[in-house]
């Protein structure tokens, strides 16, 4: 049987890193955009939580702060299937497969 975290556990890693490492650090959204050369919209909504952490994006905070890309892109997934089991008892399927 597969362990299953519960949803409340899971963190969005745009938060994360956010709270973690930007803000202890003193690194301010606007000096990511410089950095990274990408939009203000763009960075704000991740690490404010709006928008999900793309892989392109997680390699741009691996290579900034050091923090592993494979382990954003794997709380980013949590965190999306997290969101996903607090309404899964709304998410109806048919029939698919019938006894052989």
């Amino acid at each position: 049987m597969a362990l299953k975290m519960h949803h409340s556990l899971a963190v969005h890693p745009g938060v994360w890193l956010r709270q973690e490492i930007m803000e202890p650090h003193g690194v301010t959204i606007e000096k990511l955009v410089d950095a990274f050369g990408v939009s203000r919209q763009s960075i704000s909504a991740v690490v404010n939580g709006r928008s999900a952490l793309t892989e392109e994006m997680a390699i741009r905070f691996e290579k900034a702060f050091g923090v592993s890309a494979d382990t954003l892109v794997r709380m980013q997934s949590a965190y999306g299937m997290a969101k996903a089991r607090e309404h899964e008892d709304e998410i109806h399927v048919g029939t698919v497969l019938e006894d052989a």
